[in-house]
Parts: C-alpha cells; structure tokens; sequence
C-alpha cells in the first residue's frame, strides 16, 4: 500500500537535527514496516513532533509523564495522554508499531520502558528506538536535557534483545557531520569546565528543550547531507554517528 503523505509541517521539521533524524528513521521504518492501517504508540511523544510522521503507518496514539508538552499536543489535534512510560495502560499486544525516540536515555530504568514496550507490541509487531551515541561525547548538552546515558551500538542491542526484542537495524546516523560534531563538542565540554563560564538552564515552562540556532545556508546545507545519508541508509549501516537508530521486531529474526 502507499504510505500516507505527510503534510503538516511543525515549527521542528524545519530544524536539520529534527529533519535529518525524520528522513533516517522513516526511511528504515518504510523497508522494514509494512501496510499504513497499523495502530502506532509513541512512547514519550512530548508535543507530538513526530506523531504527524508516524501517522503514514496508521493511527497513533502518543503518550508522556509530562503534561506541559501535552497541552501543545493537544492545541495540535493529537490523541496524546498522560501515562508513565515503565506501567502503560494499555492491554498487551495492542499496537503494530512502538516508537521510543530520544526517550529511553531519560530514564533510570530504560530496560522496564522496553519490556513494557515489548508487552503492549503484538507478536510480530515492531519497535523503533534513537539514543545519543558514545558516554565519551557526554556534555552539558545531555545535562540540560536530563539525560542519564549515552549508548553505544552494542549497549543498545543488548537492552533491546534482553527486552526480548529480535534486532532487525541498528545503525549509528548523523555519520556525514560526525568528524565535524565530535571535536566541537568535546571542544565545548573543556570550555564549560572553566569556572567563569555560566551554566545554561532550561526553561520550566518550555515544551521541549530548545534546538541550538543554525542560519538559514548553514541549515539548508546539513538538511541535505541528512538526506543523503537516510539515502545511504537503504544501503548500508553506518559505523559512527552522534545518535543510534534500532528496528527490532518481537518474534521477528535479527539479521
């Protein structure tokens, strides 16, 4: 069946790290998931920045521990509730696809979040996860956003199978910028530990933490490579990058 046409554009789709993520994961999800009638369940969906994409697959459902996030979800017209990630109220085996996008990295107990998305994901459903790459690339950046890890290629896979997922993909992405955002932030972390520099803080009230400022050309041109990489992407997987990106099926074959 043909997917459903994406046309709402959210103030984030036009940001190249929202963008770049976007074209990597649909594109992995549209070779792996078949049929767009599925019932989808975003797991952390915040304002829904992803659920307008999701819904090429099916209806979805989005849920957050959160309510800030969800009164811009709701002004947006998505089902989004408020549910705890680690006890979902929902009935085993009820959606196709579970998604968990720069969620699990939050959490002090990633490993309970993936088990219960193994519960409410039908046998033979799917899951599809993003995490930040590497701990040695830890910054202040993952301190603002309340992070509580970064993973490599292998400590995800791990999680996934130990949550009884079999691994279909899983590749590191922003690849084609990485020689260039490995030494920035590793430049950036040695900055923040002089003392006379503040520390910045988010606001309370904000729905999500703001993406860093890109001009116009600057941002035109690393949205492009995010699309020839997510092009790359039906090819090969990819031995390095700032974030990981996981497909795994429940009951399904790793490969």
């Amino acid at each position: 069946m043909p997917r459903r046409l994406t046309t709402q554009q959210l103030e984030e789709d036009s940001h190249w790290w929202f963008a770049s993520r976007t074209h990597a994961l649909l594109g992995l999800l549209d070779r792996e998931v078949p049929g767009n009638n599925l019932s989808v369940l975003d797991v952390g969906c915040g304002a829904g920045n992803m659920i307008h994409h999701l819904s090429r697959y099916g209806t979805v459902i989005g849920i957050d521990n959160n309510p800030v996030p969800l009164e811009i979800a709701h002004q947006r017209g998505y089902d989004a509730r408020l549910a705890d990630a680690e006890d979902m109220p929902f009935e085993d085996g009820s959606f196709h696809l579970v998604t968990a996008l720069d969620v699990i990295e939050h959490c002090d107990d990633e490993l309970q979040i993936l088990r219960e998305c193994h519960r409410v994901c039908t046998d033979g459903g799917w899951i599809a996860i993003t995490v930040p790459a590497f701990q040695w690339l830890w910054s202040n950046n993952d301190v603002i956003n309340d992070h509580k890890r970064r993973y490599s290629r292998s400590d995800l896979r791990a999680r996934v199978t130990e949550a009884g997922f079999a691994v279909s993909r899983l590749t590191y992405n922003n690849f084609f910028v990485f020689p260039v955002a490995a030494p920035l932030i590793l430049a950036r972390r040695r900055a923040e530990k002089e003392p006379d520099l503040a520390t910045p803080s988010t606001d309370g009230e904000a729905y999500q933490v703001e993406m860093e400022p890109t001009s116009p050309p600057v941002n035109a041109v690393l949205t492009g490579v995010g699309r020839l990489e997510a092009n790359v992407l039906h090819y090969t997987d990819l031995p390095l990058g700032t974030s990981i990106i996981c497909i795994a099926r429940k009951n399904g074959a790793s490969r």
